[in-house]
């Protein structure tokens, strides 16, 4: 197993951490910004009103791009999985 071929399978599972993480991280983001923007703009300053709707919001995209999610991380598997002969021999 050559040092490129382990950079390589490093570099592929970062970038399928940050493909998987994205859609959640940036849900988050953005209902975080609004219940910010909501509070600012009521005066409302309880550190409590984010917490319920960000883990809604993030039920949500992930009962939306589960399935997504799945199937991307099984095919990543598979593929790490079908080339062990190659990277070995």
């Amino acid at each position: 197993m050559s040092p490129e071929s382990v950079i390589e399978i490093g570099r592929q599972a970062l970038l399928m951490t940050a493909l998987l993480a994205a859609p959640l991280l940036l849900s988050a983001l953005a209902a975080g910004l609004l219940i910010g923007m909501f509070q600012a703009a009521t005066q409302i300053n309880e550190m409590t009103l984010s917490f319920i709707p960000k883990l809604l919001v993030l039920a949500a995209a992930l009962w939306l791009g589960g399935g997504w999610m799945l199937r991307v991380i099984v095919g990543y598997t598979e593929s790490l999985l079908l080339d062990i002969p190659l990277l070995i021999g």
